[in-house]
């Protein structure tokens, strides 16, 4: 059975920073493109980052580019998501997946094939 379980949301300051992880099961992790997505009340899918396993190339979304570092740790079979300088705009459920590619994250109505349950970022002003 695939799984994965996102951790590290929480409540932080305008400026502050956070940490999610991502660990996984039941796939052959160094197959799937990994990344994290997050959608706000309201509004539609955005795609935040993506590592692609085809050339190692790592995708960004322009409103967290150089604030936001992906990563993976492919002994442990998990990824982590690096936020820095965080704000109000930033507030989210952020979900972790694993798909073949990493169309779903400029694809917004593209389901990735697998994801875990969201972890709760919110930033107060």
């Amino acid at each position: 059975e695939v799984q994965l379980q996102a951790s590290g949301g929480g409540l932080v300051q305008t400026g502050g920073s956070l940490r999610l992880s991502c660990t996984t099961s039941g796939f052959t992790f160094d197959d799937y493109a990994i990344g994290w997505f997050r959608q706000a009340p309201g509004k539609e899918r955005e795609g935040v980052s993506c590592i692609s396993r085809y050339d190692g190339s790592i995708y960004y979304s322009s409103s967290v580019k150089g604030r936001f570092t992906i990563s993976s740790d492919n002994t442990k079979k998990t990824f982590y998501l690096q936020m820095n300088s965080l704000n109000p705009a930033d507030t989210a459920l952020y979900y972790c997946t694993a798909h073949p590619t990493c169309e779903w994250a400029v694809v917004p109505k593209l389901r990735p094939a697998h994801l875990g349950r969201g972890t709760l970022v919110t930033v107060s002003s």
